[in-house]
């Protein structure tokens, strides 16, 4: 894709993986908007940040009327705004699954329906859905974010066969561990038991240790980038050694096997 001139609008802009790839499209020659819910008020970047609320229908329509009328099209749209929630499946309340759908996969349908309209006028575009190498390879505690990766890795390969005609691609980039205020962020789940503390403990032992010697968020935006910009996109963009590693074990190891390694790695029986 040719750069020049053309408009990205990256969700969930202020820190991050976020951060990380406005800064990096800008690089390219993109004019970036970003956006966080408090818009503006989230600080001073090189990029302006729109206020946008993914969750919230009225929200979206007026950011996405707001840069329609500032610049006249949208070339790219990064999804990339997302929470994340540990914990085992049995200790998320039902209301704290439906939170983590209503931002991580509903919010990335709201923003892309609100500017598929725009890509098809157009006559091109392309949409990066940001999923993760759990959208691949669910983890432990780990149940209900890896659902809502594995909705964005159907709901974006649908995508893509639906609007390729129209000039628009769809992408999904999956990181691996990533070192950004994200994992930080991440909240428990909200009911946990005491049956899964011992586990649990293991768990987050292993976890520490990935995160340890985790990729980067400018890691990321550099894939991000090159999915931008190749002419004949593919679907997937694993990003990161653990992630790339992890998509070529789940695709040719035999599942007893896959599931040995996954085990040994969580110190789980």
């Amino acid at each position: 894709m040719n750069t020049q001139k053309k408009v990205a609008l990256v969700t969930g802009a202020s820190s991050g993986i976020g951060e990380a790839a406005a800064k990096q499209l800008l690089t390219l020659g993109y004019t970036v908007y970003g956006t966080s819910r408090r818009g503006a008020e989230a600080g001073e970047r090189s990029f302006p940040l729109i206020a946008l609320d993914v969750t919230d229908d009225l929200s979206v329509e007026a950011a996405i009327a707001q840069l329609l009328q500032r610049e006249g099209r949208i070339d790219l749209l990064v999804n990339n705004a997302g929470v994340g929630v540990t914990g085992a499946a049995e200790e998320s309340s039902i209301e704290q699954v439906h939170a983590l759908f209503e931002t991580n996969f509903h919010g990335v349908v709201r923003v892309t329906n609100a500017v598929l309209p725009i890509m098809r006028k157009q006559g091109s575009g392309r949409i990066l859905n940001i999923g993760s190498g759990l959208g691949l390879i669910p983890a432990p505690f780990n149940a209900y974010y890896s659902a809502t990766k594995h909705a964005l890795e159907g709901y974006s390969e649908s995508l893509d066969h639906e609007v390729r005609g129209f000039g628009v691609r769809v992408v999904v980039i999956e990181p691996g561990a990533t070192r950004t205020s994200f994992e930080t962020s991440t909240v428990a789940s909200d009911r946990q038991l005491a049956d899964y503390d011992a586990i649990r403990a293991k768990y987050l032992v292993a976890y520490e240790q990935a995160i340890a010697t985790a990729g980067t968020a400018q890691g990321v935006a550099e894939t991000i980038a090159l999915a931008a910009r190749a002419k004949n996109p593919k679907l997937r963009y694993p990003s990161g050694k653990d992630a790339k590693q992890g998509a070529f074990a789940r695709r040719f190891l035999p599942r007893a096997l896959f599931d040995k390694v996954l085990h040994k790695q969580f110190g789980l029986a």
